[in-house]
């Protein structure tokens, strides 16, 4: 037997011997298959611009998760109707919780969906606590730990680390290659989120508001002047005393930019912008139009970064 053919059957045994892997959402799929490169290619479970709340497997998404043998996901706190799911279809699996993870820099849901007393200057927890009622109450729907931890990189570059060690401790064969990746992946993020940073610099005190409060990892790891949100929740539209404080808090604030998400209402918008002066942009945490695979969070972060300067750099 050549060289050349003993090869080519130890690395189809290796490839054989891959762990079959499911990924909720294309955040996560992009960082699974960055570290699974050259073994082996997740299956996506929650298609592209799908909305991650709620959704309805397709029977093909069905079978990937009963095919395997590992998923990572973040966690019910984004899709608490995926955690039947995988209970049912997916028993046997190991199943890893992003979000959930020790590794994980956590933050609580900002109340009014910004920090209160002095703007971002201050701790979202220092403030009194109130029982709210009316609109107010139907507002105040989110608390607990913000799920959208992936848009900071910060967290990604843990999360290849926790990847890479539980498919070498799945698939001993390739643990080397997934430790590997894991490195160079984690290498080129932390490139990448210096540029951005740097990117970011000129408009680092300008304030925005964002049309849902999806973003405060990538504002806290870009240290970004948020001045608030539209709306708290995307399960749900603001109530009309709420779009009234987001006009007023545009005004008093001088906020430079609106920005819409593309799977939303633009008129709310355009109704809190209305007469105020202030620009509009569009901002998607799950980055709708861009191809899904490895090189995908990278163009996320890179798009979120892009479509903030081209507004608030005005």
């Amino acid at each position: 037997m050549g060289a050349a053919t003993a090869l080519t059957l130890v690395m189809g045994l290796s490839a054989q011997a891959a762990p079959q892997v499911a990924t909720d959402i294309t955040p996560v799929h992009s960082l699974v298959s960055q570290v699974m490169d050259g073994v082996g290619e997740p299956a996506l479970v929650i298609q592209r611009g799908a909305s991650p709340h709620s959704y309805s497997l397709r029977p093909s998404e069905a079978a990937a998760l009963e095919d395997a043998e590992i998923v990572f996901w973040i966690g019910p706190a984004l899709t608490p109707w995926l955690a039947n799911g995988l209970d049912n279809l997916a028993g046997d699996a190991r199943q890893v919780g992003l979000l959930a993870a020790s590794v994980t820099d956590q933050r609580m849901f900002r109340e009014d969906g910004h920090d209160h007393a002095d703007a971002h200057d201050h701790d979202a927890h220092d403030h009194e606590a109130h029982e709210p009622e009316g609109d107010e109450a139907h507002d105040h729907a989110h608390d607990g730990v913000d799920p959208h931890a992936w848009l900071d990189p910060g967290n990604a570059r843990a999360w290849l680390g926790l990847i890479a060690d539980t498919l070498a401790d799945a698939d001993p064969a390739n643990a080397a290659v997934y430790q590997r990746n894991a490195r160079a992946a984690q290498s080129r993020l932390t490139e990448l989120t210096a540029t951005i940073d740097q990117q970011l610099a000129p408009v680092r005190d300008t304030p925005y508001i964002v049309f849902h409060d999806a973003y405060q990892y990538f504002e806290a790891r870009f240290g970004l002047n948020h001045a608030g949100a539209i709306a708290l929740s995307d399960a749900s539209d603001p109530s009309p005393a709420r779009i009234a404080r987001v006009r007023d808090a545009v005004a008093e604030a001088d906020v430079r930019c609106v920005f819409a998400e593309p799977q939303f209402n633009p008129g709310l918008v355009a109704s809190v912008v209305d007469g105020t002066g202030a620009d509009t942009g569009v901002l998607d945490p799950l980055g709708s139009d861009i191809p899904s695979g490895a090189s995908f969070y990278p163009a996320l972060l890179r798009d979120l970064a892009d479509r903030m300067m081209d507004c608030l750099g005005n």
